[in-house]
């Protein structure tokens, strides 16, 4: 295989490679022995057609189509990778000669030629990091903080009373809704439930429904959110049928003991206060991990290659059934230029500094994903493998395991200047090392070993603390 690159722009190239037919014949035999198969010629059983008797019948041409259409993606990979190329996206490929049917000189007649235009992750140069000082917040906790904590679990001992009042700022409604377009009604829904202010439901309904009794009625402008008008500007009505309160049981030792395993609310408090000083301690690293991806997408520039954004694009747009929508397309322009901006400078970010994803780190990252997503971890990681979605999920850890890394090149103060500690949470270089020699000591017996199923519990086990694993992340 011979092999060309012309550089069309800073993110684009043209590839044109020349395939000896030597290289297609185990192709080119397939595709004649499928062939055989499915036709059915006088004379001649099943299967048992010879070559030349279908280039008369069928035609070269429709072979030499199927041999090349199964040989392209890898002709495609390996070309990609002798080149040396990093692409993005799909490529466009012609075929500008097929062996023996459109050769334009005698030396190609025996070559299949293509040329791939394609895009190509750009050069990046990430900045030095080790004059960087990022300030996260301090982790004091304070007795404010304790108290919203408490309140937060009683909330989820409270009841829900009904109230003979208008409806105010987080009550919780019964509802009917009608949605209309002009005269024509499009849809509605009958009691449901919602609680004001969540902000979970149309735009604008909340302003429509605080101030409501009971009976009442009162309308609003809103964008459908499903079926066929999605996105389409409706008129909305909505009725409130019941109005209810939160009722939250009182801060006593008798709470203390129904919520929790400690005997008294003063108990309960510093059990609060030590997990909130915790979260508060997994959150800074999060926070400090934030800060760096800002401070590294402020100080980097590169071009972004245009024919993946437009891409993403129109999928996006066409999976909404909005691609005449100008407006919504600007929007997702940006989305999809700022998702990009930042994969792209944290894959260059993961190769810098290495970064390996081990099968551990791989197995956990897919556990805990499943219970994000409410699958069996079983059923989710085989669809994951049917998909080919497994590179994407490594692709995507390597890209949070690289800001961690790099976290270790930094200096992370909180406000008053102390600087914070997060080995805890990001690791350090000496226990990669060691992680990596004990992943070398023990490759040999993992050849053997057998396959290990992945039950649920394994799941449960790996979320136990979800501040810990939001850490992890970072």
């Amino acid at each position: 295989m011979k092999s060309a690159v012309e550089t069309v722009d800073e993110t684009r190239v043209k590839l044109t490679v020349e395939v000896p037919m030597d290289d297609l014949k185990p192709q080119v035999d397939r595709a004649y022995s499928e062939i055989a198969q499915s036709v059915t010629i006088p004379g001649f059983r099943k299967g048992k057609v010879p070559p030349r008797i279908i280039d008369q019948r069928v035609g070269k041409a429709a072979v030499m189509e199927q041999a090349i259409n199964s040989a392209m993606p890898d002709l495609y990979r390996q070309a990609v990778t002798e080149a040396e190329l990093k692409p993005i996206g799909q490529p466009k490929i012609d075929v500008t000669n097929i062996p023996g049917l459109t050769a334009a000189a005698e030396a190609e007649a025996e070559n299949l030629v293509f040329t791939a235009e394609l895009d190509v992750r750009p050069e990046i140069e990430l900045p030095d990091l080790s004059d960087v000082t990022l300030t996260v917040e301090d982790a004091e906790v304070s007795d404010e903080d304790v108290e919203e904590s408490l309140t937060t679990l009683r909330q989820r001992f409270a009841s829900l009373v009904g109230v003979d009042r208008a409806v105010a700022d987080g009550d919780f409604v019964s509802i009917d809704l009608v949605a209309k377009i002009g005269d024509e009604e499009i849809d509605t829904a009958e009691g449901v439930s919602y609680q004001v202010g969540s902000g979970n439901m149309l735009p604008g309904i909340d302003e429509a429904l605080i101030g409501l009794s009971a009976g009442e009625s009162a309308t609003f402008n809103a964008p459908l959110a499903g079926g066929e008008h999605a996105g389409e500007d409706s008129t909305v009505t909505v009725t409130a049928t019941a109005v209810k309160e939160q009722e939250l049981p009182e801060a006593d030792d008798e709470f203390a003991q129904m919520a929790s395993e400690v005997d008294t609310i003063e108990e309960l408090r510093a059990n609060l206060r030590t997990q909130v000083a915790d979260a508060k301690s997994n959150n800074r690293a999060v926070q400090a991990r934030d800060l760096l991806l800002e401070h590294l997408l402020e100080v980097t520039e590169f071009p972004l290659p245009q024919g993946v954004i437009e891409d993403e694009i129109h999928r996006h747009l066409e999976g909404e059934g909005r691609l005449e929508d100008d407006e919504h397309r600007e929007e997702v322009r940006a989305q999809a230029t700022d998702a990009l901006r930042r994969q792209l400078l944290l894959d260059t970010l993961a190769e810098k500094l290495e970064v390996q994803v081990e099968q551990g780190e791989m197995i956990e990252f897919m556990l805990r994903t499943a219970q994000e997503y409410r699958m069996d971890p079983n059923e989710f990681i085989q669809s994951a493998s049917q998909n080919n979605q497994i590179p994407l999920y490594a692709a995507e850890l390597a890209r949070n395991k690289s800001l961690a890394v790099a976290l270790r090149d930094v200096k992370v103060v909180d406000a008053s200047g102390e600087v914070v500690d997060l080995a805890d949470y990001i690791g350090s270089d000496e226990e990669d090392a060691a992680n990596a020699a004990a992943g070398a000591a023990t490759d040999e017996a993992a050849v053997e070993a057998p396959e290990v199923e992945l039950v649920e519990t394994e799941a449960a086990e790996s979320a136990d603390d979800e501040d810990a694993a939001d850490a992890e992340k970072a």
